[in-house]
């Protein structure tokens, strides 16, 4: 049984992961993610039922339209694939931590957002308000029923934990994004950086989004340098998409997170103690 639904949940994320082609390829350039039908964009052949099956198409097509014969590009195949293999992971987490299975509505909504912000961001430096609003609502709707994800018994006290994450995120980026401007004359976090962190504070609280935002400035910093490096360009005048580095932080506090919190804080404990004792 647990099998069976483990296969439930990767064909789920596929199939998820074939609409977020829709949205990473239509939503930057202001199409329409519902209508009309997909389309091969060299030849605008209509793409069949029998041909936008998640994954298997792509292989039995062997990457090509099957009109024109022009490549389709390997990343639609690798966004069903992804997306298939992160909701599978969040699901098995959920499981055999034996958490509220309400709690997995928020972690696929949270892999949606990380799936499109990684590659509409890399491509066009932006992460559209279509991706993160309907997560932030998801992220402030969901306790307010299921007040059990946050092993809360009050509704108040389950929204209050996800209102707080959403406040202090929205507040403390759009002050360091307006505060980095002014510094550096640039714009040092985008407002759908602002966006996206508010939304993960909504789905994660104030806990994960300090770990998120830790974490995801920890290695675009990384990355940021060695972009630099191979490039031979100053770091400053580098533009380097954000977006990406925050969705790996909140899909790793999701699996590890809270794992990771706890053991730096018995890390830190621990030192202090030794420190006491010298």
């Amino acid at each position: 049984m647990m099998n069976f639904w483990a296969f439930v949940v990767f064909v789920l994320g596929a199939c998820i992961g074939s609409f977020l082609n829709v949205c990473i390829w239509r939503i930057p350039r202001d199409e329409s993610i519902f209508s009309p039908p997909s389309r091969c964009p060299a030849c605008g052949h209509w793409i069949r039922c029998y041909e936008n099956i998640p994954l298997l198409s792509w292989i039995f097509l062997r990457g090509k339209c099957s009109q024109c014969g022009v490549r389709i590009s390997f990343r639609y195949f690798f966004v069903e694939l992804l997306t298939g293999v992160l909701f599978l992971l969040v699901w098995l987490k959920i499981i055999f931590e034996q958490q509220p299975l309400v709690l997995a509505v928020i972690y696929f909504a949270v892999t949606m957002l990380v799936v499109t912000t990684i590659f509409i961001d890399i491509e066009h430096r932006i992460i559209p308000d279509e991706t993160t609003y309907p997560v932030m609502l998801t992220g402030l709707v969901i306790p307010l029923i299921f007040p059990e994800v946050w092993g809360r018994h009050s509704r108040l006290d389950a929204f209050l934990f996800s209102f707080a994450g959403f406040f202090v995120a929205l507040i403390f980026s759009l002050a360091f994004s307006l505060i980095g401007k002014r510094i550096f004359r640039r714009e040092a976090l985008g407002l759908g950086d602002v966006k996206f962190l508010a939304a993960i504070g909504a789905c994660f609280g104030l806990p994960g989004f300090i770990f998120i935002l830790f974490i995801g400035s920890l290695l675009g910093s990384v990355g940021g340098i060695i972009k630099s490096l191979i490039r031979k360009k100053k770091l400053r005048r580098l533009t380097i998409p954000f977006g990406p580095y925050l969705a790996f932080a909140a899909y790793l506090w999701m699996l590890y997170g809270q794992s990771l919190a706890k053991w730096y804080l018995e890390f830190i404990h621990h030192a202090a103690n030794l420190l006491k004792n010298v």
